[in-house]
C-alpha cells in the first residue's frame, strides 16, 4: 500500500531509469511527488470547434480520428505521423515527426483532445505536433481545462508527471494538518489536503488563486513564527558591548583606496550604534550586487577585533572566503590585526606561530584550524566553520555572507561555540537580493534591516544588449579584441548536459563549441554544480590568475564571485532565467575601471521574452527588476522568487506583503498566547522539519 514515505520507484510506472530522472528533480518518495509543484498552467478550459480556429493561436479541440498513417519523409530522413481529426463542424490536418508509435496508439474512430498551436500551410489549417490524449469517459488531464506545468529534466516529459501525480494525489490526505483549526478559519485558508489538490488539478483560476494563497501562507508563516521565537529569545539574551573606536575607524575609512558612499556610512554607524549595547544586533545588511557591504561590515570587524574580541566572516563557497580574506588582509595591513582564514581545503593566515609579521607560507608547517580560532582576531571562512569541533576564545561578532536565513540551531551553535554561553554574539547577515524597508520588516520580525543602496563613486554603468542569433559572429569578434586587450570573459547556460527536448543550451555543449570552433586557440575553463569542490576550486583559482581567458558556467558563479579583470558576462538562455537572477550574474562584471558588458542571447523572439528581457537593458536596479520579473510571469506563473540569502520560497513571493502581514500578526498571535508551543504540537514538530530543511546546507 501506499503511502507518503513510499519510494518513488515502487510507485506504478516507475522504473529504475525514471526513479534516477526524479531523484534528479529532487523527488525520492511520494511526498516529494505531491510537494512538487506546478510553476504556471496552460489555458486549456474553451473548447474550439475546429470551423472557429484561427492560425497562430493556441486551440484545444476534441473530434474522432477519421484517418491516421505513417509515411517516411525521405528528403527530411524522419518519419511522419498524419492523422484526419473531424468534429461536427469542419475536419483538420494533424501531424507528429519522429513519434510512429501514435498511429498504433490511436485508431480510426477514436475520440482524441488536442492542445496546441495552429498553423496553416497550402493545404488549409494543421496542427504540428499538438498534446494529444484519447478520451474514454473520464475527463483529459493534459489537454483540457488549466494543464499544469513542471520543472522538468531532460528524461522526463509534463505528461509522465501530471501521470503519475494524478496516481498519487489523493494521498494528500495523509498529509498532517498542522495549522490551527482558529487560523485557518480566521483567514479564510482552504485545508491542506484540497490546496494541494487544487495546485496540481484546478479547474478554475480562482481554485488556483485559493490553493496558492494557502501554500504560500504556509512558507511565510514558518518563517514568521521562527523570527517571532528568535526575538523572544534575543529579548532574554546579552551580548558583549562593543564601544565604537572614533579615531581609528576614521584613520582606517581615510586609508581606503575610494570613498565611501553616504549609504555605506549610514549603515555603518547603524551597526556600530547596535553592537555597542548590551543587546545582541540582529541586523541584515542589504545591497545590489558591488554595492560595498563587505567594507561596512569590515568597519564592524575592526572595532570589534580591537576591543579585545573576535569576529568571524563567514561566506557560503571557498572561493568566496579566500577572496575575502584577501580583501580584508589587503585593507588591514596597517593595522597589525591577526586574520586567518579556515575552509575545507586552506588553512593560513597573516601572521606566523611566532607571531612574526609574516606569510604563514613561509612557515614549513601550516596552522591548523584549533590554532587559528584561538589566536585571530577576525576569522574568514565557510559555513563549516560552526561545524568545526572547536570553540571561538571570545566570539563578539558574527557575520553571514550570502546565506538562507540563518536559523535558530545555528544561533544557539554560535552561542554555544563563542567561548562563554552567557552571551551571545552581535549577528549581522549580508544579502544582495535588493529589499525594501517595509518588506524586510514584514518578512523578518526580528531583524533590523540596512541597505547600501548607492554604487562606489567611478564604476561605469555594465552596457547590457540583446543579441539575436544573426549578431552572434560580431558579438564573438567583439569578445576576441576584449581578450586581446588582456580581458577575461563569463558565459552562462542554463543547463549542464545537452537536451533534445528543450532546446536549450548547455554548458558543455557550449564548452565544446567554444574550445573547438570559436576560440581554438584559448584556454578555456568549465564550472558546474556536478564538479568536486576541489575541480571547482582549481578552475576558479586559474581563472583568477587570468590562466583562463573564458568561463563556461551553470548559475554557481552567482553568488559573489569577484574577478575584476572580467569585462563581458555573456548569457546563454537567457529567457530562462529571472530578471533578478540575471541581474545577479550581470553583478560579477562591471567591477574594475574598465568598461563591462552584459550580452543576452536567446532564440526566443516572441513578443514578451523580448520585452523582458529590454528590461534589463534599461534598468540597473536590482529591486525595481525583481519587482518586473513579477509583472511579467503574469497569472499563470505560480513559483516564488529562489534568491540568494532568503529562504528558498517555491510558491509565496517576496511580494506577498499582505499575505506577509497576515502571517506575521498570526504568529505573533500564537507566540504570545503559547511561547513553547506545547498546546500545538503538529505545528511545533512542522517547524522543527522546515528548520532542517531550510538550514540543511
Amino acid at each position: 500500500m501506499l503511502t507518503l514515505d513510499t519510494d518513488i520507484i515502487n510507485i506504478s510506472r516507475v522504473g529504475k531509469t525514471t526513479a534516477k530522472s526524479l531523484n534528479k528533480l529532487g523527488i525520492t518518495t511520494v511526498r516529494d511527488l505531491l510537494f512538487y509543484f506546478p510553476f504556471r498552467y496552460d489555458d486549456f478550459t474553451q473548447l474550439t470547434p475546429i470551423d472557429k480556429l484561427i492560425p497562430e493561436t493556441s486551440a484545444n479541440v476534441v473530434g474522432k480520428i477519421e484517418m491516421i498513417q505513417n509515411r517516411r519523409s525521405y528528403h527530411r530522413r524522419m518519419s511522419i505521423t498524419e492523422a484526419l481529426v473531424a468534429d461536427d463542424t469542419d475536419t483538420l490536418k494533424v501531424i507528429w515527426f519522429n513519434q510512429p508509435f501514435i498511429a498504433r496508439n490511436l485508431r480510426i474512430g477514436d475520440k482524441v483532445s488536442l492542445a496546441g498551436k495552429v498553423e496553416e500551410d497550402t493545404s488549409g489549417l494543421i496542427m504540428k505536433s499538438p498534446v494529444y490524449e484519447k478520451i474514454i469517459g473520464q475527463q483529459a488531464v493534459h489537454t483540457q481545462g488549466f494543464v499544469p506545468n513542471y520543472h522538468l529534466t531532460a528524461s522526463i516529459t509534463q505528461k509522465q508527471l501530471r501521470f503519475l501525480i494524478k496516481q498519487v494525489i489523493g494521498l494528500a490526505k495523509q498529509i498532517p494538518e498542522w495549522l490551527p483549526d482558529d487560523s485557518k478559519k480566521s483567514l479564510r485558508l482552504l485545508d491542506l489536503d484540497r490546496a494541494m489538490a487544487k495546485i496540481h488539478f484546478p479547474k478554475t483560476k480562482t481554485e488556483i488563486e485559493t490553493a496558492r494563497r494557502r501554500l504560500a501562507f504556509n512558507e511565510l508563516f514558518l518563517i514568521q513564527l521562527q523570527s517571532q521565537l528568535i526575538k523572544k529569545e534575543l529579548e532574554a539574551s546579552q551580548a558583549k558591548s562593543i564601544p565604537f573606536l572614533e579615531e581609528i575607524t576614521k584613520k582606517f575609512v581615510s586609508s581606503l583606496p575610494w570613498q565611501l558612499t553616504d549609504a555605506q556610512r549610514k549603515a555603518a554607524w547603524e551597526i556600530l550604534k547596535d553592537i555597542a549595547k548590551d543587546k545582541p544586533m540582529s541586523r541584515i545588511l542589504s545591497g545590489d550586487v558591488g554595492s560595498g557591504k563587505t567594507i561596512v561590515a569590515l568597519i564592524a570587524m575592526l572595532n570589534t577585533a580591537l576591543n579585545g574580541y573576535q569576529a568571524v566572516l563567514m561566506a557560503p563557497t571557498e572561493i568566496l572566503a579566500h577572496q575575502h580574506y584577501g580583501t580584508i588582509c589587503q585593507l588591514l595591513s596597517n593595522f597589525k590585526i591577526k586574520i586567518g582564514l579556515i575552509t575545507g581545503s586552506e588553512k593560513r593566515a597573516n601572521y606566523t606561530k611566532g607571531n612574526q609579521e609574516a606569510g604563514i607560507r613561509n612557515e614549513k608547517k601550516a596552522p591548523n584550524s584549533l590554532f587559528l580560532i584561538h589566536n585571530s582576531q577576525i576569522i574568514i571562512g565557510t559555513h563549516a566553520l560552526i561545524q568545526e569541533k572547536v570553540e571561538f576564545k571570545n566570539l563578539g561578532l558574527a557575520i553571514i555572507d550570502e546565506q538562507h536565513r540563518f536559523g535558530v540551531e545555528q544561533r544557539k551553535t554560535l552561542m554555544e561555540k563563542s567561548g562563554e554561553t552567557e552571551t551571545t554574539p552581535h549577528l549581522l547577515t549580508m544579502t544582495a537580493t535588493p529589499i525594501p524597508r517595509s518588506l524586510a520588516l514584514a518578512l523578518y520580525g526580528d531583524l533590523d534591516l540596512s541597505i547600501v543602496n548607492q554604487m562606489p563613486k567611478g564604476r561605469k554603468p555594465i552596457l547590457t544588449k540583446i543579441v539575436p542569433e544573426e549578431k552572434r559572429k560580431e558579438a564573438y569578434n567583439f569578445i576576441r579584441q576584449q581578450i586581446d586587450a588582456g580581458r577575461q570573459i563569463f558565459v552562462i547556460c542554463p543547463l549542464i548536459d545537452p537536451s533534445d527536448k528543450l532546446g536549450v543550451k548547455s554548458v558543455k555543449q557550449e564548452f565544446e563549441k567554444l574550445d573547438k570552433q570559436i576560440f581554438p586557440d584559448l584556454k578555456i575553463g568549465i564550472l558546474h554544480g556536478r564538479m568536486r569542490s576541489s575541480e571547482k576550486e582549481k578552475i576558479m583559482r586559474e581563472f583568477f590568475d587570468n590562466k583562463i581567458k573564458i568561463l563556461v558556467a551553470t548559475s554557481v558563479v552567482e553568488v559573489g564571485v569577484d574577478v575584476p579583470n572580467t569585462t563581458i558576462m555573456m548569457i546563454e538562455g537567457a529567457e530562462r532565467f529571472g530578471l533578478a537572477q540575471l541581474h545577479q550574474f550581470r553583478g560579477r562584471v562591471g567591477r574594475s575601471q574598465f568598461q563591462s558588458y552584459c550580452f543576452l542571447f536567446t532564440e526566443n523572439s516572441s513578443n514578451k521574452t523580448v520585452k523582458r528581457l529590454q528590461a534589463l537593458t534599461n534598468c540597473q536596479d536590482g529591486f525595481a527588476l525583481a519587482k518586473m520579473d513579477l509583472k511579467f510571469r503574469g497569472a499563470g506563473e505560480i513559483y516564488g522568487t529562489a534568491q540568494k540569502g532568503f529562504p528558498e520560497l517555491k510558491i509565496a513571493s517576496l511580494f506577498d506583503y499582505k499575505l506577509m502581514k497576515e502571517a506575521q500578526a498570526e504568529a505573533i498571535k500564537i507566540i504570545n498566547k503559547d511561547p513553547s508551543l506545547k498546546n500545538y504540537p503538529l505545528l511545533a514538530e512542522k517547524l522543527g522539519d522546515w528548520e532542517k530543511d531550510v538550514h540543511l546546507e
